[in-house]
């Protein structure tokens, strides 16, 4: 993990935005960024019943969503 705060992600803004949007309810985003834990966690949820992909729409479209080493996922 980088200490850099201008570091980003290697990962892909449009490909998380778009797995969020198709895929969400089965957590297809949060595998796609490398957190297996919590896309599990989606999927026995449902999207935390739409909230979760609610707050994780939100957090990705405003930049803030992070993965698995805590890089931001800007736009």
């Amino acid at each position: 993990m980088t200490t850099d705060s201008t570091a980003t992600s290697e990962k892909s803004f449009v490909a998380a935005l778009l797995l969020l949007l198709l895929l969400g309810v089965f957590g297809a985003h949060r595998f796609y960024v490398g957190k297996p834990g919590t896309a599990i966690l989606f999927i026995l949820t449902v999207g935390g019943l739409g909230l979760w992909s609610l707050y994780d729409l939100i957090m990705i479209a405003t930049g803030k969503f992070k993965d698995s080493s805590g890089l931001l996922i800007k736009p």
